[in-house]
């Protein structure tokens, strides 16, 4: 007896160009597309024949409670044949698709997933931001800042004492709860980014240390979606940003020297 199809599709950290082909194959095949509030409704667009129903939360409101949308996924499935689970960055980085696809499964539900390119180190290199960096860094740790029980994570504690890049995400109203971890291990010069919207027109970004961000954060208004980066690889932007200049400056001599 055939239960339908869930397919859980990563859209990638926002801008609508960064969605995979397998991820627009999987929505072009889609009879029904459950879509959250950080994916682009141009993506849409892909499955012009299929219902669409928006799943996702908005400033702490759900359209759907996590219950409903497992319900939604198996009643849809069995009854319209192709569901497409569309997700903002990586499905399987906090971002529940292995339970949703387990919940289908018991049901009878054939699964799949196709990952998608995740916000947590793609977003800091759209401001030419590395994770890691030969000499200044041998690894990255990836956080949420806020877990199911809405407190902060005790990862963020054990990597403030690490050497390593530290990436957390859904982390801005814990903000100076985890920069205080950081100063307690003595990293109050610690470079320090903030971005808002990554890979999308509007992003911001805020640039730091462990002991300023928080001011530079309400100085810019900066707020969720947002990614907080923390580590000595974020001083590869600005020194690329110098050498660039650099190069500009150095065109302007030649072109005003009637070299070039």
């Amino acid at each position: 007896m055939y239960n339908g199809k869930l397919t859980v599709v990563g859209a990638g950290p926002g801008d609508v160009d960064l969605i995979t082909l397998k991820g627009i194959k999987a929505l072009r095949n889609a009879d029904v597309v459950l879509y959250d509030a950080l994916v682009d409704t141009q993506l849409l667009e892909y499955a012009p024949d299929a219902e669409k129903i928006f799943v996702g939360k908005r400033k702490g409101c759900y359209a759907y409670q996590q219950d409903q949308i497992n319900e939604l996924i198996v009643q849809r499935a069995q009854t319209k044949g192709h569901v497409v689970r569309l997700k903002g960055g990586d499905p399987f980085v906090f971002g529940r698709g292995a339970e949703e696809m387990e919940y289908a499964a018991q049901f009878g539900v054939e699964v799949a997933v196709v990952p998608g390119i995740s916000s947590a180190v793609s977003v800091p290199a759209s401001q030419n931001i590395p994770v890691t960096k030969r000499g200044a860094t041998e690894s990255f740790w990836v956080i949420t800042g806020t877990t199911k029980e809405h407190k902060l994570s005790k990862d963020v504690e054990l990597a403030a004492k690490s050497n390593a890049t530290v990436l957390i995400l859904m982390g801005m109203s814990k903000l100076g709860e985890i920069m205080e971890l950081f100063k307690n291990e003595g990293k109050e010069n610690t470079p320090v980014a903030i971005i808002q919207n990554g890979t999308m027109e509007n992003e911001k970004i805020g640039i730091g240390t462990v002991a300023s961000i928080e001011y530079k954060a309400k100085e810019q208004q900066l707020s969720n979606p947002a990614i907080i980066l923390i580590g000595e690889v974020v001083n590869h932007r600005q020194r690329l940003l110098e050498i660039q200049k650099e190069n500009r400056n150095k065109e302007l001599e030649l072109v005003e020297k009637g070299i070039r």
